[in-house]
């Protein structure tokens, strides 16, 4: 046995994911990073990690995992039925893996990503200043890509002293993925007329099945442009919400392109970001317009919460 933890089977798509890398953009590199920051957070927390330590994120259908020394582990976001030697691991609990224990994780009902933070972390090589993979151009990571059978991840064993935070459970509730995102006005949003985020406000949107970690395709209402969206291509930001001809919102997301042409109606704010991490395809979501004042006081919100639940 060795201190790593061995790939038995990745399920649908499992990626090695810190915080992200960031200011890279002007290089075509967006941050990348976990799809649910606050659920690798909360994960990495309960094991004494730092928050930027490196996790697993599982999207959909879990994987197969088998320790190659003992580990302190826990599992946040969706909840994926994950046993650990055939005991169902509770979510958001500090739990104990022995050597040559395997962890299988499933899928879930509700909920689209799963996150493994085991204490110490992965001894994963940064690129350009993170280990998170970015998928999309094949940036960090294991080799720039998911995992596969057969792979051998190195662990930090005794690479960061561990302190178990105690987890508020009545406060992670209020910490929930929601289907009700909040949103502030876009760049462009004068090119749809006045009624354009209203409309988008007014409608549910599903999640289309042709959705990843660079975009959330919805399908629904569309939104029309009533102006001769008059642009340049310019940078877009995460959680952008941009209107391509056809009136179909799309949803920027964390390997997003760095530049686009499209107009853009509206913009998730940061503290809904975990929540579209979340969503998986045929979710129906709604959104609803607040102010810039109101989406900086829901992070400051956020965090007060989250530093209360797990110190």
């Amino acid at each position: 046995m060795t201190d790593t933890l061995r790939v038995l089977s990745p399920g649908l798509l499992t990626t090695l994911q810190d915080l992200g890398r960031y200011g890279y953009a002007h290089l075509g590199v967006s941050a990348s990073g976990p799809a649910d920051s606050l659920s690798t957070r909360i994960s990495n927390r309960l094991v004494g990690n730092d928050d930027n330590a490196t996790v697993l994120e599982m999207t959909l259908v879990g994987g197969h995992f088998e320790f190659g020394c003992g580990s302190l582990i826990a599992l946040a976001g969706a909840d994926f039925a994950s046993t650990l030697d055939g005991t169902p691991v509770p979510m958001n609990e500090l739990v104990r893996a022995r050597a040559g224990a395997i962890l299988r994780c499933g899928s879930a009902p509700t909920g689209a990503r799963c996150y493994l933070a085991i204490a110490g972390g992965f001894q994963i090589k940064p690129v350009l200043g993170s280990t998170s993979t970015h998928v999309m151009s094949g940036l960090g990571g294991l080799a720039g890509r998911p995992l596969k059978r057969g792979d051998m991840l190195p662990l930090n064993i005794g690479g960061a002293a561990v302190r178990p935070r105690k987890l508020d459970q009545a406060l992670i509730q209020k910490l929930c993925p929601r289907t009700s995102l909040r949103v502030t006005s876009g760049p462009q949003h004068h090119v749809f007329g006045e009624d354009g985020i209203k409309k988008l406000c007014s409608h549910a949107y599903l999640v289309s099945e042709d959705s990843n970690r660079v975009g959330l395709r919805l399908q629904g209402q569309a939104i029309e442009a009533i102006l001769e969206p008059k642009m340049l291509t310019e940078g877009a930001a995460l959680g952008a919400i941009q209107v391509p001809p056809g009136g179909q919102p799309i949803i920027l997301f964390v390997e997003h392109q760095t530049t686009g042409g499209y107009p853009k109606v509206a913009n998730v704010v940061s503290a809904d970001l975990p929540s579209v991490g979340q969503l998986r395809p045929r979710d129906e979501i709604r959104f609803e317009l607040v102010t810039m004042p109101r989406a900086t006081a829901l992070v400051k919100e956020q965090e007060e919460i989250l530093k209360e639940a797990i110190p």
